[in-house]
């Protein structure tokens, strides 16, 4: 299925230095916000409190929300268990106050409008346990990334390979960048939409890595240029990623705007993710390729001649 066809390759190649110099622009300014404003991190990384609530009648959570803004606790969630009657809220660790204080004044503020609440379970999340998180996700980043890289050289080649890690934490160093410029909270849902977003970029770097290989070894691609080998096979492989990052944008965008804060930050990073992931699988990946010498012999494994045995 082709949304539309294109009868001429359009050079994309002929692009390759600008597009890899603004992409390393882009990489630098998130790097240096990451290490210069950090990132916000939620309560299940730096330690808190979460209460569980229970209402006999239906709730708005932007009516708790704001009673709890109220207290100026700092960054508090307040979301849905399910139904409009179990609410979850989780506050920031305090230093000057014990989890049961938290939960007490909590509780005794949420009472004045409802008196009908009713608090079901408290938990305190130490620091420790979001240290252990901390670490925990970086090992799955790690761990996706040399998969990654394991699964492309073994399927393509290393140039392949490399170029496509380079380009995948190129989208994830820019997803972290905006939640350290804008100090959006960075939660466990927004680290699970990081890890899409990996396997989301690379499946769009196979797609067009997979055309490149076919056309180094299509008859009449012989006497074309890499640069122009690689141009046709974005260009023919560009109605494929509008159907489907169209249409995969489309429901991100749903949940952004209709998922409510709960998944926000899950639905701002993979609409990120999903941006720059179409910007880097084709004018970063590609370019790449270029940079790191890939040829047709790279592609194709010459032919042993066997040697006749003389009599």
């Amino acid at each position: 299925m082709e949304f539309f066809r294109i009868k001429r390759d359009i050079p994309f190649m002929s692009y390759g230095r600008l597009t890899t110099a603004i992409s390393l622009v882009t990489f630098v300014i998130a790097v240096f916000f990451l290490i210069f404003k950090g990132l916000n991190f939620g309560v299940e990384f730096t330690g808190g409190t979460v209460m569980e609530l229970r209402y006999a009648k239906a709730v708005e959570l932007t009516q708790i929300r704001h009673e709890v803004d109220a207290l100026k606790y700092g960054e508090a969630q307040v979301q849905a268990l399910g139904t409009t009657r179990d609410v979850m809220v989780r506050l920031p660790n305090i230093k000057t106050k014990t989890s049961a204080q938290l939960s007490n004044e909590v509780i005794d503020t949420l009472k004045k409008n409802r008196p009908d609440v009713e608090l079901r379970k408290v938990e305190f999340i130490g620091p420790s346990v979001g240290d252990e998180l901390v670490s925990h996700g970086l090992t799955a980043i790690t761990l996706v990334c040399v998969g990654i890289m394991i699964y492309l050289a073994i399927r393509f080649e290393w140039r392949f390979a490399v170029s496509a890690i380079i380009a995948n934490m190129h989208d994830v160093v820019i997803i972290l960048g905006f939640f350290a410029f804008f100090q959006w909270e960075f939660t466990l849902t927004v680290l699970a939409a990081v890890l899409a977003v990996l396997g989301y970029s690379v499946n769009e770097s196979v797609v067009v890595f997979d055309r490149i290989r076919e056309n180094f070894r299509k008859p009449q691609m012989r006497g074309k240029t890499v640069p122009e080998i690689i141009d046709n096979a974005i260009t023919a492989t560009m109605s494929r990623t509008i159907i489907t990052h169209g249409s995969t944008e489309a429901m991100v965008l749903s949940m952004l705007v209709f998922g409510g804060p709960a998944l926000h930050g899950f639905a701002t990073a993979l609409t990120i993710g999903i941006l720059f992931g179409i910007y880097s699988s084709v004018l970063v990946a590609s370019p790449l390729l270029l940079m790191f010498g890939v040829t047709r012999e790279n592609m194709i494994k010459p032919v042993a001649v066997k040697e006749e045995a003389v009599v």
